[in-house]
C-alpha cells in the first residue's frame, strides 16, 4: 500500500525541516512525499533544496490558498492513501504511518483517523492542548464532533469520488470536507486509538485574531450540511475548553495513556 503525504507550506522556514524529517525518518517506506509551496520569498526554498531527491514530488509557485495547495497536491497524489502534514507539524512518532497502514489493512475501511496534540511553537516538547477522538457515531457532529483534520487519512478514491476542498472557504475548508466524508454511509470509517500528529500553535487557524473568522466560515459549513446552526457551533467550540486546560493538571505521560 502506498501513502501520499502532502506538505504544503509558505514562508515557514523554522520548522519545514522538522517536518521534512518526520516523513522521512517514518519506519513505513511505501511513502510517496509531495510538498507544495507557495512561492516562499523567505529562506523556505533553501531549507527544502538538500531533501529534494528524497521528496517525489516538489513544486513552488503562487496558490489562492491553503486549500488550493492541497488540490494541487492531491491532483498529484499517485498513492493508495493520501494524507496532510502541515509544514508546522511533525508525526508523532516514527512508526505512526506503519500504524496507519495496518489499520486500513486490517479493517478495509476507506477512512481512518487517530488523535492528536497541539505543542508549542518554541518548545515542541510542552503540549498546550489535546484533540483526542472516539468511534464514529453519526450524532456526534451534532454536538460540533469532528476529528482533528491532519490524523485523518483517505484513500484516493475518496477524493476521485467526491471531490476536492472547496477553495471558497479560507480557513475552514478541511472542516467542510471532513462533514462531507463524516456524513457519507458510504465511506466505511476506522478509528485507530493512537496518537498520530503534534501540531505547533500558530497555525492557520489556530491564533485568536483569526477564530471570529474561523467561526463565520464554520456556520455556513454547518448550515449548508443541515447540523444544529449556532448549537453545533457552540458546542464545537466549547470542546475545546476541557481540551486546553487538560495539560495544565495532567503530565504528558499520564496524558497520553489515559486518552
Amino acid at each position: 500500500m502506498k501513502i501520499s503525504i502532502i506538505t504544503v507550506v509558505y514562508n515557514n522556514e523554522d520548522t519545514i525541516t522538522e517536518c521534512i524529517e518526520s516523513v522521512l525518518n517514518q519506519t513505513y517506506h511505501n511513502i510517496e512525499y509531495i510538498i507544495i509551496d507557495g512561492n516562499s520569498t523567505d529562506g523556505t526554498q533553501e531549507k527544502i533544496k538538500p531533501y529534494l531527491s528524497r521528496i517525489d514530488c516538489y513544486i513552488s509557485e503562487s496558490d489562492s490558498g491553503i486549500f488550493d495547495a492541497y488540490n494541487k497536491g492531491i491532483e498529484r497524489a499517485t498513492g493508495d492513501v493520501v494524507g496532510i502534514l502541515n509544514s508546522d507539524d511533525f508525526f508523532h512518532s516514527e512508526k505512526t504511518i506503519e500504524k496507519i497502514a495496518k489499520a486500513f489493512e486490517v479493517s478495509g475501511s476507506d477512512l481512518v483517523y487517530g488523535k492528536g496534540v497541539f505543542v508549542s511553537k518554541e518548545n515542541p516538547d510542552v503540549i498546550k492542548r489535546i484533540y483526542p477522538s472516539n468511534p464514529f457515531k453519526n450524532t456526534h457532529l451534532l454536538f460540533g464532533w469532528i476529528p482533528l483534520h491532519p490524523t485523518i487519512y483517505v484513500k484516493r478514491k475518496i477524493y476521485e469520488e467526491y471531490g476536492l476542498y472547496n477553495k471558497n472557504y479560507s480557513i475552514a475548508g478541511d472542516y467542510d470536507i471532513s462533514l462531507r466524508w463524516f456524513k457519507n454511509q458510504q465511506i466505511e470509517k476506522f478509528y485507530l486509538k493512537d496518537w498520530i500528529v503534534k501540531m505547533r500553535l500558530g497555525g492557520k487557524s489556530t491564533t485568536l485574531a483569526l477564530q471570529k473568522k474561523k467561526s463565520s466560515e464554520d456556520i455556513k459549513i454547518i448550515k449548508y450540511h443541515k447540523l444544529a446552526g449556532y448549537l453545533t457551533l457552540m458546542f464545537k467550540i466549547g470542546r475545546k475548553i476541557p481540551h486546553h486546560l487538560i495539560p495544565r493538571m495532567v503530565d504528558s505521560k499520564n496524558l497520553y495513556r489515559w486518552f
